[in-house]
């Protein structure tokens, strides 16, 4: 497959299969790469792939499970307080290849899950996005991995020349 065709599916199965497939593209930007190189922040920005992936499965949970479904996890957003800058980019020692892959996983499959048994329509149950539904949930998050699949390629092409979704 070369790109997500939606000509012939629902809504609701072209938006996860788009969004798999940007989900997709950031994932494999960590394959055969190592440890070292997972947190390597080769340009001038400090992101890594590593912090990437992590960024963005914990707001793969904040959008579907907590904003979009009202589920509550306690000690997390929004609940924990934070100062304005955006701390999920950040590593500690203990986060690994392995360990972020299979947390960002656990959440795909969570926010598919949520995709599959929720209306669209239905307006986000965290009231200051009350006006947004799981559609434009759904969209952003398009959007967002899109965004950062795009960070992942040049990164990864700054560590070892590797292209391509």
């Amino acid at each position: 497959m070369t790109g997500p065709e939606a000509s012939s599916m629902s809504e609701r199965a072209g938006l996860i299969r788009f969004l798999d497939y940007q989900r997709e593209a950031l994932i494999k930007k960590l394959d055969g790469i190592s440890e070292a190189d997972a947190r390597c922040a080769p340009t001038a920005s400090s992101l890594s792939l590593l912090s990437l992936v992590k960024h963005s499965a914990i707001w793969e949970r904040r959008w579907f499970q907590i904003v979009a479904a009202g589920q509550l996890v306690p000690g997390e957003w929004p609940e924990q307080v934070q100062d304005s800058s955006d701390q999920t980019f950040g590593l500690t020692d203990d986060d690994s290849v392995d360990k972020i892959l299979a947390s960002y996983r656990e959440q795909i499959a969570a926010s598919n899950q949520i995709l599959a048994d929720f209306d669209l329509d239905a307006p986000c149950v965290w009231p200051p996005m009350a006006d947004k539904n799981l559609r434009w949930v759904a969209l952003h998050l398009i959007e967002e991995t899109a965004r950062h699949a795009g960070h992942a390629d040049i990164i990864r092409e700054t560590i070892d020349g590797t292209t391509g979704v």
